[in-house]
């Protein structure tokens, strides 16, 4: 594939699954766009203005997952993974039809888009492609957490978490992220949650449709699913998951450095709203030689 160019689908692809927030089963179409489409979500299930655009300015204040909504109230919730993979995958323009509220869980990775996308197949389209290119380092912090974008030559994402339980601890990852790397070592980390906070997330309207199928469930010292984890530090790399697919709501993909250090998906969009308000600490450019080593 040519980095320099915009891309699309080659053809449509469907998947269908519960929303893990929700509960509702949904069903998602993935469809070619128009050059500087962008990546845009439909809302078939609703009239009028059912079209919400996967951009900064759309997401919405939530916990636990990445929310857009358009100027109507239209939302579409949990849309980290599709966007990471969408985003690893290089897919620039794409019409992405949903006829519930909230992305498929699927497994709890990237990896069931990943295989969707595939199985559709990419189209290199006539359109050169931007990349948003890090000029200045923009920090946000939130008590002991921070985010933080810098310049690099590449795409790289560090991230770093810390829990009380031995399963967990403190992990960190630190690397390169293209297409190849994110395959090979992101794609399939599934996102985690506590047992002793399932209740609590219920009744606030969250994790309705969680399940050991679709995210890795921790009690106390254990790990309940019984197939455990795929990677030993598979919770700190889906963190890492999640970032890239926080960071594509920016509307083209990023030569720069991301660092996390226990953040989530609130810090991770004031992040993109931090640096989207410092024009003088990014811009706009093409795929020079360059980069395109890099890349």
């Amino acid at each position: 594939m040519s980095l320099s160019y915009q891309h699309t689908l080659a053809g449509p692809a469907s998947c269908a699954g519960v929303g893990v927030h929700s509960g509702q089963r949904v069903r998602v179409s993935i469809r070619p766009a128009a050059v500087n489409t962008g990546i845009v979500f439909v809302r078939t299930d609703l009239q009028g203005d059912n079209r919400v655009r996967a951009r900064a300015e759309s997401v919405t204040p939530t916990r636990l997952c990445t929310v857009i909504e358009n100027a109507s109230g239209v939302k579409v919730a949990t849309i980290e993974h599709l966007m990471a993979a969408l985003a690893a995958l290089d897919v620039d323009n794409a019409i992405i039809e949903i006829d519930g509220p909230e992305v498929p869980i699927m497994d709890g990775s990237a990896l069931p888009f990943i295989q969707l996308i595939d199985r559709a197949g990419r189209r290199l389209q006539e359109a050169e492609r931007q990349y948003i290119e890090i000029l200045d380092t923009v920090e946000v912090t939130e008590g002991d957490k921070w985010v933080r974008l810098s310049p690099s030559d590449r795409f790289e994402v560090a991230f770093e978490i810390a829990f009380p339980t031995p399963v967990i601890g403190r992990q960190r990852v630190d690397m390169t992220v293209n297409e190849a790397s994110f395959r090979r070592e992101l794609a399939d980390c599934r996102t985690f949650g506590f047992l002793s906070e399932v209740n609590a997330l219920r009744e606030a309207g969250l994790a309705r449709g969680g399940s050991l199928e679709n995210a890795v469930v921790i009690d106390g010292d254990r790990i309940l699913n019984p197939e455990g984890l795929r990677r030993p530090d598979e919770f700190v790399r889906h963190k890492a998951l999640d970032a890239v697919g926080d960071l594509y709501v920016l509307g083209a993909p990023v030569i720069g450095r991301f660092e996390g250090l226990y953040a989530g998906h609130a810090l991770n969009n004031m992040a993109v709203r931090a640096l989207l308000a410092r024009p003088d600490a990014w811009r706009l450019a093409p795929l020079n030689a360059t980069l395109a080593e890099a890349v």
